[in-house]
């Protein structure tokens, strides 16, 4: 879903600089300078998804956005899966959605609430390569509350 946007980012951008170029040459040249830079700093940033992936961990669920920012949910606070959400309740409730442009695929319930910032969140989406893989490390995790870490990899 990100790489469609980038896209539509490369149409839009190129139509606005033949606009601008019509009108100021450098003034083009300068925003061409700056729209590549973007795209070059979107493409890492859809990359990093990759790198970044929601992780299982021993202590904490790791439930990053890539490399812009990341939340690490300790255990006794996870209340587990929702199965029966939508986006809307969910917004209204307090969601921190990792999946950005793209419907998420998975809903973690918190209970107690984690606060990020001003924030507080009692959801947690994202839109995972796996979801079912992640549901059933997710509740390995769950039966056995050993030392377990797993990661679970997203699309851009």
């Amino acid at each position: 879903m990100l790489w469609v946007l980038l896209g539509l980012m490369v149409v839009e951008t190129s139509v606005v600089h033949l606009l601008v170029a019509l009108w100021s040459p450098r003034a083009a040249l300068v925003l061409s300078l700056l729209s590549l830079a973007m795209i070059g700093w979107f493409i890492l940033f859809i990359q990093s998804f990759r790198h970044h992936p929601v992780r299982i961990g021993p202590d904490a669920l790791v439930w990053p956005v890539g490399t812009l920012r990341s939340l690490s949910i300790p255990w006794p606070q996870v209340a587990g899966p929702c199965d029966d959400w939508t986006l809307a309740d969910l917004k209204a409730a307090g969601l921190f959605n990792g999946a950005l442009v793209a419907h998420p695929n998975i809903v973690i319930a918190l209970d107690p609430p984690a606060k990020a910032g001003r924030r507080t969140i009692r959801y947690l989406a994202h839109r995972l390569d796996g979801p079912v893989a992640f549901k059933a490390a997710f509740d390995l995790r769950h039966l056995h509350p050993g030392p377990f870490a797993s990661s679970v990899s997203r699309s851009g």
